[in-house]
């Protein structure tokens, strides 16, 4: 019984690697905005599913440097070169608190005409009936369950755990380790650090900073910091 088990879900395994491959062939090329650690992960995400990259995007490097074996093309004014109808683009830009760079790039290329690719990690496990807004980054070892949805541009991090009917507004960052109980709302914006846990049912407003480490069994208001207390024994 196991072993019969065990090809079955090999056999699942294997007939989604080939429609992700397959889909990728129908998909503009993309351009990565940034070229740092965050754009590492970004672009190891395409590269296992099968995406065409033009080159990276990043200031501080020149015009033909290397950049994980991917060509630098220059500062963010290169993307002009390529029409917004022939590429898509990827932010490969940290999410970081207090810092509003990520967005501002974002929201300056959509007014271009540009849009922004999802890109979802092979590896993880995503309900059929999650909502996945555009420009969702979704990295490996995540698990999305029935339910859930995910708005424009949000970062969902390494290994985070969304369970069931949660809602996540747009613009948020839900860094590496997070677990959302089910049916958790987030508001827009807001930023939940690394290996956060909250308790079902919670409601965390807009523009919020939870520090990393917390235990959120309360509903937060918007515009809160949220650190709790350490208790040292």
């Amino acid at each position: 019984m196991k072993l019969s088990r065990l090809k079955i879900f090999s056999a699942q395994l294997e007939i989604y690697k080939i429609s992700t491959y397959t889909k990728s062939y129908d998909q503009k090329p993309v351009i990565v905005l940034g070229a740092g650690g965050h754009a590492k992960v970004v672009v190891e995400a395409l590269r296992l599913n099968g995406r065409n990259i033009i080159g990276v995007t990043n200031k501080e490097k020149n015009l033909g440097d290397k950049f994980i074996g991917i060509n630098v093309l220059g500062d963010d004014s290169k993307i002009f070169d390529y029409s917004s109808n022939e590429v898509e683009l990827v932010m490969g830009i940290g999410a970081l608190p207090g810092n509003n760079n990520h967005w501002e790039i974002t929201a300056r290329l959509e007014s271009e005409g540009y849009s922004f690719s999802q890109v979802i990690h092979p590896s993880a496990v995503i309900a059929q009936d999650v909502s996945l807004d555009s420009g969702v980054l979704i990295m490996a070892g995540v698990i999305i369950q029935a339910g859930a949805k995910i708005g424009r541009h949000c970062i969902v991090n390494t290994g985070c755990i969304i369970d069931h009917d949660c809602i996540i507004d747009a613009k948020c960052h839900i860094a590496p380790g997070v677990t959302l109980s089910g049916g958790v709302s987030v508001g827009k914006a807001t930023h939940i650090g690394t290996g956060t846990s909250v308790i079902q049912n919670i409601t965390i407003g807009s523009d919020c900073l939870i520090a990393a480490g917390s235990i959120v069994h309360e509903d937060i208001e918007s515009n809160v910091k949220y650190v709790q207390p350490r208790h040292i024994q």
